[in-house]
């Protein structure tokens, strides 16, 4: 077997063939350029069957424990966590009713507003900051129900805000606001952003680089979950 499966089972991943509907893109037209050679966001074949599984199992099979906030980030730089978020958004919008809100919260490197050809002023580091409801910080994207909540203004500072007491607020808003919230973390192998984010979330979904992740950082990155008391909630090959 390869590492990549090893690790996708200690991550918990499953895998059984899966009846989900693969989705029709959804966002803004200028991402058709990514469908060459039938990629989305970039994505390989292997990434996107395993977003269509991560959203049978975690998100319709256990209605009853559905989880509502989901953490995204992967081990090394470059994991691709934004366009797996984006492509798990298209497929729950295919696949369940409710509202998603896609959370840019990597304050490093934040990619999910120019994936979607919108601006990154204005967002989550702005709702820490300011007063308002979390909806008008958030911007709705083109497809109906779906919104983006970006970082927002930045500063060398900005990722000491993750830990703020304000943060657990409103993530308590958004919980309220939207019925799924797909979050964006950086990688945990360099940063502890995930971890202070994961115990604000139902659990963690980790990004696997094929052929790049290095088993023993990823097997540790699990363990540091674990011990925090985060939920993994599976794995994805990127």
């Amino acid at each position: 077997m390869s590492r990549n499966f090893e690790l996708m089972q200690q991550a918990g991943q499953e895998f059984e063939a899966t009846p989900v509907r693969e989705p029709n893109p959804v966002f803004s037209k200028e991402l058709e350029k990514d469908r060459t050679n039938g990629s989305r966001f970039g994505l390989g074949q292997a990434a996107r069957e395993g977003a269509l599984r991560l959203v049978q199992r975690i998100f319709l099979q256990q209605p009853q424990d559905t989880p509502h906030v989901v953490l995204f980030t992967g081990i090394d730089q470059n994991d691709g966590s934004s366009q797996i978020s984006l492509l798990v958004a298209e497929t729950l919008k295919a696949n369940a009713c409710g509202s998603v809100c896609l959370v840019e919260a990597d304050f490093r490197s934040p990619s999910l507003p120019s994936l979607l050809g919108t601006t990154n002023h204005y967002g989550l580091t702005d709702a820490l900051l300011k007063e308002g409801p979390i909806r008008s910080f958030a911007k709705p994207l083109p497809t109906d129900n779906v919104w983006l909540l970006s970082s927002g203004s930045l500063n060398p500072d900005s990722h000491n805000l993750l830990n703020d007491d304000r943060m657990s607020a409103r993530f308590a808003e958004l919980r309220k606001e939207f019925d799924y919230i797909l979050v964006v973390a950086p990688p945990l192998a360099r940063y502890v952003d995930a971890i202070s984010l994961g115990r604000l979330s139902d659990g963690v979904v980790l990004v696997l680089e094929e052929n790049s992740t290095r088993k023993e950082a990823a097997l540790m990155a699990i363990e540091n979950l674990r011990a925090a008391q985060i939920q993994v909630l599976g794995a994805i090959l990127n």
